[in-house]
């Protein structure tokens, strides 16, 4: 565990040299470290490792250039009570490693057993699922968008990369630690019997594919759902066509330019903040709205032949700006009227 198992809590050169048998573990033998019990994961930089602590991570020990010591790593060391803190220049963190640290500093955590898909998704309106998605890089860019963007909890598949190595806990900037998520176990596979666990939690699934049934992501149905499970699919191939064809819905994200995809990282940004919107509510009757708008807009004073003006507000208050012209009108503001409305 990036030599934890140092006798000494100051590296120079010849220890670097002297102790190469012991250099950092696999993530994978990390994670099995303690078999059967949850294994080890590494937090890196001190904002990321500080949202471990804050999310109940037990520390075990750090690694730290020496700089760090006494700078914006040492909040974070001072709140790790009594564990070894190892330290070293750059140049030989950069050796022991492999690689430079972010912020100069790793941190060594013991992980824990994963919830129940049923307890992460207790209380959630809006989930992503995960299929295959191999790259630590997509899978922490995908938390950190799942944590921004309304979605209540995260569920892989067992092909997917752990959301706990160090490269996607690092590209998530430690939002892995602020959302539920779990990994689907054998008594609840994906996508059977896990879809049938997801009926009976009155979640209706959404497959997120390029297909002749696809539908818009805005289309009124799905944005009305209450509970909604988005499911993407793994880099290049994506979902498996039995995962599409037992979905509930296919939807697709409008593209332009002949572009006909996005990547999966990329494309669940899109999904989460169109989808994360709703919170169940009944979706908006467009031509009620606008009626009121244009009927508010006769009473309002301005400037003739010009761009006419006007807010809807979604049920969570977000701002969606329209323009209508018409010469024979005035220009107005809806803004304060339809925000007491």
């Amino acid at each position: 565990m990036f030599n934890a198992i140092y006798k000494r809590h100051t590296c120079n050169r010849s220890a670097a040299a002297g102790t190469r048998t012991l250099l950092p573990l696999s993530e994978n033998q990390l994670l099995h470290y303690y078999e059967p019990a949850p294994g080890i994961f590494i937090a890196e930089s001190p904002i990321v490792a500080g949202r471990a602590l804050d999310a109940g991570y037990d520390p075990i020990s750090v690694l730290v250039e020496e700089g760090e010591l006494h700078g914006s790593s040492a909040a974070f060391i001072n709140r790790c009570g009594d564990i070894p803190v190892y330290t070293a220049s750059m140049e030989v963190l950069t050796q022991i490693t492999g690689f430079a640290l972010t912020r100069g500093l790793l941190c060594a955590m013991r992980r824990r057993h994963l919830p129940s898909a049923a307890d992460v998704c207790s209380g959630a309106k809006r989930i992503a699922i995960l299929e295959n998605i191999v790259n630590p890089t997509n899978i922490g860019a995908i938390f950190r968008s799942a944590a921004a963007l309304n979605m209540g909890a995260v569920l892989l598949t067992s092909g997917c990369s752990d959301p706990l190595y160090r490269r996607a806990v690092r590209v998530s900037m430690g939002t892995v630690f602020q959302i539920p998520w779990t990994i689907f176990d054998r008594n609840h596979a994906w996508p059977h019997p896990a879809m049938e666990q997801l009926d009976k939690l009155g979640f209706k699934t959404a497959a997120m594919a390029l297909t002749d049934q696809s539908v818009c992501i805005d289309d009124p149905s799905i944005l009305a759902e209450e509970k909604l499970a988005i499911v993407l699919g793994t880099e290049g191939d994506g979902l498996a066509r039995n995962t599409i064809s037992d979905c509930d819905y296919t939807i697709r994200i409008p593209m332009a330019h002949g572009v006909d995809s996005l990547n999966v990282a990329a494309a669940s940004a899109v999904a989460f903040w169109q989808l994360g919107k709703n919170t169940g509510k009944a979706a908006v009757d467009w031509d009620e709205w606008c009626m009121a708008c244009f009927s508010l807009c006769g009473i309002c004073d301005g400037d003739s032949d010009f761009a006419r003006t006007f807010l809807l507000l979604t049920g969570q208050g977000l701002c969606v700006m329209l323009t209508y012209r018409n010469e024979n009108h005035k220009r107005g503001s809806l803004c304060d009227r339809l925000r007491g409305r």
